[in-house]
């Protein structure tokens, strides 16, 4: 199916700074959770009201506020305000049609990514944006809806398992970014599983249908690679910065991350010209289908041509044909027509036309 237009331009003519949510509304209510933990101890609620969110920013604790929702402005400004974000950071997070980037900004990093979910019922990717804001104890997610692939981050904080409740909020965040390029692999394993469908379609029997799958395929390879390309810059650039937000110890799993970006868009561009080589064995199938039936059609055409000639001549009206009143004819001009179809036959088999 194709993808729906989102409206970016409700945004034309207002100021900068202006919060205006961009995307569709997918959220009724603003979900706000709280993850409070350090080595030894956790916390986590849903508040009911933004002002509950403030305290946490002095805390000595890591912090991971994760806000489902992002068409309330009234919500996004005071959580701006309490954790000094900038208005035009709060205007982005707003629109859901950002390209995936890192902004350093002293006090905070901003980062954007795509969060993609297979949608097993339409065969169909579902993608997200989600924001993070990167504090010296705490990590601020925005998405648009609830549901995501952090689960069993937030498992792996309840139970106290690895080693993210013995590291700061800068690993909180590398942790978040796995989690979205991790999925980008189960993504691409249902692609695969796709592929081999239509491979296989294409060249045992394709169907109408087959040359519009081909197209949404190729669409959606270009999609994925303009929500994944971009993510490289900000992968890389999390690993260069020298933001005192971003420790040594955790470069390393960022580098990590970088490398399982770099395979993601191997294997999508890999796809992508799976797609152009699908869509060019798919024409030229139906090319050469088309010429086998030209091919029959010119050789049915080719045996009757004489066949015809025979019966127009003897169908003429003429009162002295010596062949009219002769009583073995019509067997004779019969046979003579059989036996030129039968040889026309046997010389095309041996050009092996047939």
């Amino acid at each position: 199916m194709p993808r729906p237009v989102k409206k970016i331009s409700k945004k034309a003519g207002l100021p900068p700074e202006t919060l205006v949510h961009i995307g569709e509304r997918k959220a009724e209510k603003v979900k706000i959770t709280i993850i409070d933990y350090d080595e030894v101890r956790f916390e986590e609620r849903v508040v009911k009201e933004v002002r509950e969110c403030f305290p946490y920013k002095e805390k000595q604790t890591v912090t991971w506020i994760n806000v489902d929702g992002l068409h309330d402005p009234e919500v996004l400004e005071a959580i701006g305000t309490c954790f000094e974000i900038h208005p035009l950071v709060l205007e982005d997070i707003a629109d859901t049609e950002q390209r995936p980037k890192m902004e350093d900004l002293e006090r905070y990093i901003f980062v954007v990514m795509k969060m993609l979910q297979y949608d097993e019922t339409w065969k169909e990717i579902d993608t997200e944006q989600v924001s993070l804001i990167l504090g010296p104890n705490f990590v601020i997610s925005f998405q648009e809806k609830e549901g995501d692939v952090f689960d069993h981050i937030r498992d792996r904080i309840r139970t106290g398992k690895g080693r993210i409740r013995k590291m700061g909020a800068d690993y909180l965040a590398y942790a978040l970014t796995d989690a979205i390029v991790d999925n980008y692999f189960v993504i691409l394993d249902k692609i695969g599983q796709e592929i081999d469908r239509l491979e296989v379609e294409l060249v045992t029997n394709p169907a109408p249908d087959t040359l519009p799958a081909i197209h949404v395929f190729k669409g959606e390879m270009i999609f994925l690679r303009k929500s994944v390309w971009p993510l490289r810059e900000v992968v890389s650039s999390l690993e260069r910065t020298e933001s005192l937000l971003v420790k040594d110890t955790t470069g390393i799993y960022l580098r990590d991350v970088y490398d399982h970006t770099i395979q993601v868009i191997d294997t999508i561009e890999s796809y992508r010209d799976i797609a152009s080589g699908m869509l060019e064995t798919y024409l030229s199938g139906l090319s050469y289908r088309m010429n086998e039936i030209m091919k029959v059609l010119t050789i049915i055409a080719t045996i009757f041509i004489p066949l015809t000639f025979v019966a127009s001549l003897y169908g003429m009206n003429f009162r002295f044909m010596p062949e009219l009143s002769w009583r073995w004819g019509y067997l004779t001009v019969l046979g003579l027509m059989a036996v030129m179809a039968i040889g026309l036959g046997v010389y095309f088999k041996r050009k092996r036309w047939l």
